[in-house]
């Protein structure tokens, strides 16, 4: 059998061995860690330990030898215990068999061999396992030829596909992520098993699926994982609003593009820009208001009017549906779907107001808008492509010059209602926010500039003809 113990420098590993020697009981390093360190994939900070007996009493004796003695958390219920020490995560668990019923993806567990726990891998690449103990220390146990699999760049089960997926859907998902992840392919017989068991999704809970979602978007080209969802028929199950965008309509020789695979490489334009999740789910959701909104008019063809609203309101139902925070970071992709277009209109006829109402209306995030703009655009067309990335820099160029002189990025009326109260002598009333208005507006609309002086001679004028008359 090969070894790989300069995979096992970490002086943990050696605690570990020791622990296991000392409690009588053999240790392994199995699954991501291994996998990582032969395709180089940088130093893993996550480490899952397999005992042959008790991982929680392996924990505990771990816990003992280190300096400080690290708490070790227990998860009786899934016989697993956890320990962090210098920035690694170590998981313990016992070996075990599993079976399950097909209602759920909580298996029965039974004590077993490290064969058995191998067995219960969910791929051949994830069940690659280095020995710990004294006499091989450091020898790769690979029962399924992971290794051939990592050469070859195939994701497959250790067993019967159907039965891995059948057992643990999420497995499914977790099949396409690594897929996507580590530019691999998922080996047809697995592909195939997918889509037959594609309907199991249901009763993986939605944190589960969102966790592994999130995990293809963050990938270098996402696409690949969306295309692959599509491929299986997965994806009606978790985004159907998705599915909508998908097809080509035509009537009287007018189409439009397929809004699916157009988001498709919307998302793999951002992904080589920026790593911000949220934009990257700004970027899959941009369009998803097209499907409810498409009509066809007779004089300038196919319309989707009011989709970015429509759009930005489905946004929240979907985020809700799938349990994802509905905090300000959905309100950012609301925002950033409302606004998608925005730029785009603006590239035509840069004036100063319509700069100012756009960085007034995005505050700190006009710079993600501009981002998310760009990457929308995925004409093949080599001169409609430099024309459209220049109009977007003339757009950029003027942020910078209206932000610069007139500082409207989270602005501050330079008049308090306060103000306009104590000048008129008024209690709260309607026309203080008349007034408030007026002034805000004459602002971006570049009537004033956004000055104290100006903006207070603004407020008297208007007061004026709104029959109020100053207190003395």
């Amino acid at each position: 059998m090969p070894t790989y113990p300069n995979a096992l420098q970490h002086p943990i590993f050696k605690t570990v061995s020791k622990a296991a020697s000392n409690i009588n009981t053999e240790s392994y390093v199995i699954g991501g860690y291994v996998r990582d360190y032969i395709l180089d994939r940088g130093e893993a900070k996550d480490i899952d330990i397999v005992a042959v007996g008790s991982g929680i009493e392996l924990a505990k004796e771990v816990s003992k030898l280190l300096p400080g003695k690290p708490k070790v958390s227990i998860f009786k219920t899934y016989g697993t215990a956890m320990l962090k020490t210098g920035g690694i995560e170590l998981e313990f668990v016992g070996a075990r068999k599993e079976s399950y019923s097909e209602e759920s993806r909580n298996p029965a567990v039974e004590d077993g061999t490290l064969q058995d726990d191998q067995n219960r891998r969910d791929f051949t690449i994830n069940a690659l396992a280095l020995s710990l103990n004294d006499k091989n220390f450091g020898e790769l146990l690979d029962p399924f030829n992971g290794i051939e699999d990592l050469d070859k760049k195939i994701i497959k089960t250790p067993l019967n596909p159907d039965v891995t997926y059948s057992d643990d859907p999420l497995r499914m998902l977790r099949a396409i992520r690594f897929a996507t992840q580590l530019d691999f392919f998922i080996e047809k017989e697995s592909l195939q098993s997918i889509t037959k068991n594609a309907k199991r999704i249901k009763i993986i809970s939605k944190e589960r699926i969102i966790d592994e979602i999130n995990k293809i978007l963050l990938a270098d080209k996402p696409s690949k994982g969306f295309a692959l969802l599509h491929k299986t028929g997965l994806l009606p199950f978790i985004f159907p609003e998705l599915v909508a965008l998908e097809g080509i309509d035509e009537k009287e020789g007018q189409r439009h593009k397929d809004n699916f695979w157009h988001t498709l490489e919307v998302v793999d334009n951002i992904a080589k820009t920026t790593d911000n999740l949220w934009l990257r789910w700004a970027a899959l959701l941009h369009d998803i208001g097209k499907a409810p909104t498409k009509k066809f008019d007779k004089k300038i063809g196919w319309t989707f009017h009011a989709h970015e609203f429509v759009g930005s309101k489905m946004v929240y139902k979907l985020f809700k549906r799938m349990k994802m925070p509905l905090n300000d970071k959905m309100k950012f992709v609301q925002k950033m779907v409302l606004m998608s277009s925005r730029p785009i209109v603006l590239a035509t006829d840069v004036t100063d107001s319509a700069v100012r109402r756009l960085i007034f209306d995005a505050g700190d995030y006009v710079e993600d808008l501009m981002t998310l703009c760009e990457a929308d655009i995925t004409t093949k067309n080599p001169k409609k492509f430099k024309k459209y990335h220049n109009n977007f820099q003339k757009v950029r160029d003027k942020i910078q010059e209206v932000e610069e002189r007139d500082h409207i990025r989270n602005f501050q009326p330079p008049i308090s209602g306060e103000e306009i109260m104590n000048t008129f002598g008024l209690k709260p009333s309607r026309e203080i926010g008349i007034i408030k208005d007026a002034i805000k507006e004459a602002i971006l609309e570049g009537e004033i500039p956004n000055e104290y002086e100006a903006a207070r001679n603004f407020m008297l004028q208007k007061g004026k003809n709104l029959n109020l008359t100053p207190v003395e």
